[in-house]
């Protein structure tokens, strides 16, 4: 019956019900729970006959990143109510705002009766605004009005430069705060906010912690139908806002002597603080708030302490939801009778504080403890985060210190699972995150050689992850090049470079030029003109600001040399900029930095080039222009030598293996067409004008089998409901799956919990979805899965699957897995071109943590791409294949009608999820289905006469059958060497059959042109892009000459007729290396005739001394030519490091043992 009941109300479920409904279950998140709180405030006013208006500003941060565009997206209901959303230009001009929205009645003509006001920021916006605070709330709050604070606080530090908890902050002004548990208590408290506002007179604060604020649950509408209780007052002091004299004492008495006393009357009146499991009769009294109260909840419920338990046993939890002030008299009576108070809270003790003062002066006063135990030993961190097992062990050791735990509770600690350890060899490399594909800090953030640079706040702050120049950590926001000020006297370093973007100019970094500018130092500020807030979501910048104003508010404030780079320098003119700004292009980039290191003085470099991520929405939208233009990588003249990645660090650029070894291709799927990997100095590159990438055409799956399909059995529900975690890459629709999966269990009528693990991770990095089902509110307490807690991993990335965020929640004999296959490079491979991510290697160490007949591996980004068209539809089809397997809490029926409430790309969403079914069900059926689309692969030589066979046939392409036979005769007589001294081992073998054969077939001019004239060259061009477009080619022939570019021969673009040229040059090559070889004379080429000549003799010398003993040093010594890759300057560079190392570990294999080279320096080098 309660299955009938659900699927008759699920037709009425929409996604609009977060808004309209006013009982009932609806699904919210905690930023849509904010716009939730102004709705409702507005409309309890109304009833009450007050017409009020509604005021919200703040700046966007994590945990707090998506308020605005929550707001922004609900903008149609918001008006009409009269509640107006201003994004603040900081978040101290925002509280200020808030304030002015007070004083209503100090003017003439209000036209309401009041407005109720709410401002919002991180925790480094409660610092940078105390002082706004304490003069807001100070003057106080109109009587129809109300303020709420919501501040975020980033406990772990996840998203921020520093940790934060705020309640001190916020207490040193004066401001009460509610701390909720979960979003439904962040609607709930929000209303109350306003309740205990106008009757305070005060600003209230409400502490939003990352799983509270990016929570998105099930919430009972019960919670905003309770109306607040307004205790009688005892004097008739006025409380609220006045206008008039100024008298500074009398604010602080009227906030000290009556506003703050009336706090505790309001938490006592509606019992914010009160017992939530357990006895009043108690001999351990848990003092807990918000997150805390969660980790507690879940803690007992690890103890398998129920709340009939807990008495039996002397525990009560005492939940306070004003976590300053402490309301005093309830917390004495919870107290009484008490042997011990242990208070449970994150970070810093707050609430123990507020504690012992209370119990002071009692004479039976309990032991309190908290952070420490009464003899000084740590019982809870105050620093890192806590969880439920953390928890656990302290209560269960003050039990113990009160002789209650029993035999039942010292089994249940006994199965706690042990403090959390991950060894390193047990995680997959690590996929942190970086600048989106095509980002302008790519290029905007490089530095020339021997310079220093400093990051600030912002997407660009990531390149300290990676670059070794960039020394010193950001300041706080708008503080940007504030340090040097101090530091530039006391250093031999003459000048730094500052970079600060656009964002953060407009909030506050205009100020640190002015102090920059005053000082006098030798600094040069790069304003990375992005045209959007990329960091939190691709919001615009606060207000109206462009490149040519921010040129002339920096020159009015005395900055004498300004320069504006820009990808499209046609976009600008001389005569909208001040007097001598000089405009050009951003290939001057390295050109104009050096000229700035040297002026005396501040100077600015306005960087200009729109944000990669913005640029692709508003493509889809229409509204950019959109290049019918496209690079592209042939394979065969591509080196591996990673001078593209170098130049553009652009995570479009991936490994592809072939038959000679790791090359890289373009993912035209994700490029964002910046094209500055044409800058690598490789003749490889191909432009294509006028011709999009072929998308597959999606497959006919056989209807009959799809309307066969089973249904799927659905996973059942445990003590603690279902616990999920969905595992994947920033920006692939992770988060998406995990909402569709929540939806589902709403329609059910089950009650959900999602928590999303986001942050700067959505820039390429790995993201996570902790998804929690369950049949009652009750079984559902943290956001986070616990230790060892999770019944399936849904690992879309399985890098990320082996994460610590992910590994900590998995069990062997409890968790099963769903993983994509496919191995997605991470951004070390634009840093380390043989960075290597073995997805065997993976998979064994997942099969070792949850048991290998617990791990189902599919190549679904193949079969997406072969039957749908499109690897986006690997994750609902992995979806698919768990619900099939009866892996999913939720049935089948409602996932699919979560699809369609969901709106996009229904259709295609769809048959994901059902292909995935039919695989789980017909695996050979869709593996033979996506086989008939494949082209023919070609095999990787792989044995020693496999290698040897294929690279005599190509030198004798490249060359001639002497060639070749000129091969086969040393690596032949290695391989007998190697018999003599190794029998078995065939590694020398390999490593000299591999090298020689790329030493010898070095790429010319002859083979350049007759790799990029080769059929196979055309056919693939053909297989990738629509027919009708123009090829071009990107050379720097050095018979063309021309001003160098950062040091490099410029390239330029030849057209299509260049093929002519280049079958008639690859006809040729029958002049290489000879007398009339019009290139042979040029240094490359010699300097390439010399290496093999150097190569056979070393050969000769390592096998002549070769023993059984130093096998494996002479294989290492005669692979390390492997690193010679490239051309012109990039193989140079390569081969003077190479000769370097060769003699140093030639030495070492002639002397004895020394440390082995690494032949990953020479990426080193070029980056």
């Amino acid at each position: 019956m309660a299955e009938t009941r659900a699927h008759e109300t699920s037709e009425a479920i929409t996604l609009d019900d977060k808004w309209t409904a006013e009982r009932g279950r609806v699904v919210i998140n905690g930023a849509q729970a904010i716009a939730r709180v102004l709705l409702t405030q507005k409309e309890r006013d109304r009833r009450q006959g007050l017409n009020t208006a509604g005021y919200i500003s703040g700046y966007r941060g994590s945990p707090l990143g998506n308020v605005d565009n929550a707001l922004w997206a609900v903008g149609d209901r918001l008006q009409p109510n009269d509640i107006l959303f201003h994004p603040g230009v900081n978040e101290d001009m925002a509280a200020t705002a808030v304030r002015g929205t007070q004083q209503l009645d100090a003017v003439s003509g209000p036209r309401f009766d009041g407005v109720f006001a709410a401002w919002y920021g991180k925790g480094p916006g409660v610092d940078r605004s105390g002082d706004a605070f304490k003069h807001g709330n100070y003057a106080g709050v109109h009587r129809n009005g109300g303020v709420l604070v919501f501040y975020g606080d980033d406990h772990a530090g996840k998203s921020s430069t520093v940790c934060h908890h705020s309640e001190q902050a916020i207490a040193a002004s004066a401001i009460p705060s509610l701390y909720p548990s979960n979003a439904e208590e962040l609607l709930e408290y929000g209303l109350i906010g306003y309740a205990l506002s106008r009757y305070t007179g005060l600003w209230v604060g409400i502490k939003c912690v990352n799983e509270v604020a990016e929570q998105t649950t099930t919430v009972d509408l019960a919670c905003i139908d309770k109306a607040p209780v307004l205790p009688p007052r005892a004097d008739d002091v006025n409380i609220h806002i006045e206008h008039g004299a100024y008298n500074p004492l009398r604010e602080e008495q009227v906030v000290v002597e009556h506003r703050l006393p009336l706090v505790h009357a309001f938490v006592r009146a509606n019992r914010l603080d009160r017992i939530t499991f357990g006895s009043a009769e108690a001999s351990l009294g848990i003092v807990t708030a918000g997150k805390s109260h969660e980790d507690v909840r879940a803690a007992l419920s690890l103890l398998q302490i129920d709340d009939a338990r807990a008495a039996a046993l002397g525990i009560a939890v005492y939940k306070v939801g004003c976590i300053w002030p402490l309301e005093q008299t309830g917390f004495r009576e919870f107290a009484t009778g008490k042997q011990e108070l242990f208070v449970v809270e994150e970070k810093a003790s707050f609430l123990e504080d507020q504690a012992a003062v209370a119990l002071i002066n009692s004479d039976k006063r309990p032991r309190l403890v908290g952070k420490r135990s009464e003899t000084g030993e740590v019982l809870l961190s105050s620093v890192t985060s806590l969880d439920p097992v953390m928890v656990a062990r302290a209560i269960v050791a003050r039990l113990q210190a009160l002789d209650l735990c029993d035999a039942a509770l010292a089994a249940a600690a006994r199965s706690l699972p042990a403090p959390l350890v991950i060894p390193g060899d047990v995680l997959a490399p690590k996929r942190s995150p970086y600048f989106c594909s095509g980002c302008p800090h790519n290029r905007s953030t490089r530095i020339p050689d021997g310079s220093m640079s400093m990051t600030g706040i912002g997407c660009h702050t990531m390149v300290n992850f990676f670059r070794p120049d960039m020394a010193l950590l950001p300041t706080q926001m708008g503080g940007e090049g504030g340090n040097w000020i101090g530091l530039a006297p006391f250093t031999d370093t003459k000048h730094i470079f500052q970079n600060l973007g656009d964002g953060t100019y407009y909030h506050s970094g205009l100020l640190a030029i002015r102090a920059a500018v005053a000082s006098k130092v030798n600094i040069t500020y790069k304003i990375l003109y992005n045209d959007a807030v990329a960091m939190t979501g691709g919001q615009p910048v606060d207000g109206p600001i462009s490149v040519a104003e921010i040129a002339a508010q920096v020159r009015a404030e005395g900055v004498n040399r300004i320069v504006l780079l820009s990808d499209d320098p046609s976009r600008h003119s001389a005569s909208d900029m001040p007097a001598g700004v000089t405009i050009d292009h951003r290939d001057k980039l390295d050109t104009v930095q050096r000229e700035l290191r040297d002026t005396p003085g501040c100077t600015v470099l306005i960087y200009e080039q729109t944000c990669a991520a913005e640029k692709r929405r508003r493509r889809k939208r229409g509204t950019f222009p959109d290049p019918a233009k496209r690079l592209f990588i042939s394979k065969a003249v591509c080196e591996g030598c990673g001078d593209c990645s170098a130049q553009s660090t652009c995570v479009s650029l991936v490994p592809v293996e072939t038959p000679l070894g790791r090359k890289r291709a373009i993912d035209q799927s994700s490029c964002n067409k910046d094209y500055s990997c044409r800058d690598g100095f490789c003749p490889s590159f191909i432009t294509i004008r006028g011709a999009e990438p072929r998308k597959p055409a999606a497959l006919d799956v056989d209807a009959q089998r799809l309307a066969a399909l089973p249904a799927p059995s659905i996973a059942p529900l445990g003590a603690d409901g279902f616990n999920m975690m969905v595992a994947g890459i920033g920006g692939t629709g992770v988060v998406t799956v995990g909402a569709l999966i929540g939806m589902a269990a709403h329609i059910e009528g089950k009650v959900m919990s999602l928590f999303d693990m986001t942050g700067l991770s959505q820039k390429n990095g790995a993201v996570y979805s902790h998804v929690r089902i369950a049949a009652h509110p009750s079984q559902l307490t943290t956001q986070r899965l616990a230790q060892e807690s999770a019944d399936l991993l849904l690992a879309f990335d399985i890098v990320a699957g082996l994460g610590p965020e992910s590994v900590q929640t998995l069990k062997t004999g409890r968790t099963q897995a769903i993983a994509n296959s496919d191995v997605t490079a991470t951004v070390a491979f634009q840093f380390d071109r043989n960075a290597q991510l073995d997805k065997f290697v993976m998979q064994g160490k997942l099969k070792r943590m949850i048991g290998s007949d617990r791990l189902e591996t599919v190549d679904a980004s193949a079969l997406a791409l072969a039957v749908l068209g499109d690897t986006i539809g690997a994750n609902l089809f992995l979806v698919g294949v768990a619900a099939q397997k009866g892996l999913l809490p939720v049935g089948i029926d409602a996932i699919e009608r979560a699809v369609r409430l969901n709106g996009v790309a229904v259709s295609f969403n769809l048959r994901a999820l059902r292909l995935g079914r039919l695989f789980a069900v017909d695996p050979d059926y869709v593996t033979g289905l996506a086989a008939s689309t494949e082209s023919e692969s070609v095999a990787i030589p792989a044995t020693l006469d496999e290698i040897i066979a294929h690279r005599a046939n190509h030198l004798a392409a490249y060359q001639n059958a002497v060639l070749a036979e000129r091969y086969r005769a040393l690596v032949n007589w290695v391989r007998n060497r190697e018999a003599q001294v190794a029998p078995g081992a065939d590694q020398l073998g390999q490593a000299v059959a591999r090298t020689y054969a790329k030493l010898l077939a070095y790429k010319d001019e002859y083979e350049v042109a007759r790799l990029l004239s080769s059929p196979t060259l055309q056919d693939e061009l053909k297989r990738t892009f629509a027919d009708g477009g123009k090829l071009s080619f990107n050379l720097a022939p050095p018979i063309f000459g021309g001003k160098p570019i950062n040091g490099r021969p410029p390239k330029r673009e030849f057209g299509a007729w260049m093929l002519h040229a280049f079958k008639l040059l690859a006809r040729l090559r029958g002049l290489r290396g000879t007398a009339f070889d019009p290139f042979g004379r040029t240094a490359e080429r010699k300097m390439e005739r010399d290496l093999i000549v150097e190569y056979e003799a070393l050969v000769q010398r390592v096998c002549g001394q070769l023993t059984a003993e130093n096998h494996g040093k002479a294989v290492a010594l005669l692979n390390l030519a492997d690193m010679i890759r490239g051309f012109g300057p990039v193989k140079e560079a390569a081969v003077q490091l190479y000769r370097k190392e060769i003699a140093d570990m030639e030495a070492t294999f002639v002397n004895g043992p020394g440390e082995a080279p690494s032949t990953t320096k020479v990426q080193t080098v070029l980056a």
